[in-house]
């Protein structure tokens, strides 16, 4: 039963790219943006402060959190049509 499940979702999984500068490059810059914006929002500031950059760190893991995941699906849009 669970054999005849994953051949069926098998079919259906699209090509995703071997791990590449590129993609490195991708997930890097969709951080960065993310991150730039996160010090937008109302209280950027709760928490314990970073040395450096003007964000607390429950921002910065929250930024670079979805930094990876909006990078993530920059990489898998731009392998499904070719382009990566």
């Amino acid at each position: 039963m669970i054999s005849s499940t994953l051949l069926a979702v098998q079919s259906t999984v699209p090509p995703t790219p071997a791990w590449s500068p590129t993609v490195a490059i991708i997930i890097s810059i969709s951080c960065f943006v993310v991150l730039l914006l996160s010090t937008k929002i109302e209280q950027p500031q709760v928490g314990p402060k970073l040395p450096v950059l003007p964000v607390s760190v429950p921002t910065f893991i929250g930024a670079m959190a979805f930094g990876h995941i909006i990078g993530v699906g920059i990489v898998l849009g731009l392998t499904n049509i070719g382009r990566l």
